[in-house]
């Protein structure tokens, strides 16, 4: 498979590849950035809303309607995101107006990311502190207010992290969506190492995507532990 990686006809479709490189990387941090900013504009109040809601929360909500919004969140994210992506097509194409490309990638990238959102935010609101509401509380805060200047805030550092770990989620996905047409790094290596056996352009590809990782992680860390007031 891998014998004539570096041969003279290797390199040489390498060379000719080089220029759809920089486009490539454009459309993948492009489709990774925007469909994490728009989970997160809905995996976000759904997170709050899994915690505050619940009986005992600041917020209640009543029983049946947390229960459908778990059911929901459990199915969206119980379905395999190659599958997700052909059963949204019909949905990309209402609301992109087609079903091929990079743009219209985003659609099932965001109803893929945010139930894994807001299972994240979740996650990062129930490790506050219970006595840090019991405060605000007993000081007469509003539930807006506990939700707004009270949990959030106090969990911005936990957030991050969590947020970068949806943003390289994200980016694999992203990567995956070359295999119904989608644009970026992705396609490259669909298109190159599996349709056309040009592993050495796959494998430049999947290096540039590991780089992309590495530097959402490293500044997502970065962030974080700027955030945290126990390290100042």
């Amino acid at each position: 498979m891998y014998s004539d990686l570096f041969s003279e006809q290797s390199i040489q479709d390498l060379l000719t590849a080089l220029p759809t490189l920089p486009t490539a990387v454009w459309e993948t941090f492009y489709v990774t950035v925007l469909s994490t900013v728009l989970a997160l504009v809905i995996g976000l109040p759904l997170g709050v809303l899994l915690v505050t809601g619940e009986k005992g929360g600041v917020l209640p909500l009543p029983a049946w309607l947390m229960h459908v919004l778990n059911v929901i969140i459990n199915l969206l994210r119980s379905i395999p995101f190659l599958i997700l992506m052909i059963m949204v097509l019909p949905l990309s194409r209402a609301i992109i107006g087609t079903a091929v490309g990079t743009t219209a990638t985003i659609v099932p990238l965001v109803v893929a990311a945010f139930p894994f959102v807001a299972r994240l935010v979740e996650s990062s609101l129930r490790e506050l502190d219970g006595n840090i509401i019991e405060a605000a509380q007993s000081m007469g805060a509003s539930p807006m207010q506990i939700i707004c200047k009270v949990m959030i805030p106090e969990s911005v550092p936990s957030l991050i992290q969590n947020f970068t770990i949806a943003l390289t989620t994200i980016l694999g996905y992203s990567a995956m969506s070359g295999i119904i047409g989608g644009g970026g790094l992705g396609k490259i290596a669909i298109d190159y190492g599996y349709y056309r056996y040009k592993y050495l352009i796959m494998i430049v590809a999947v290096i540039l995507l590991i780089i992309l990782v590495q530097l959402f992680q490293s500044l997502g860390t970065y962030l974080a532990r700027r955030s945290d007031k126990r390290l100042k």
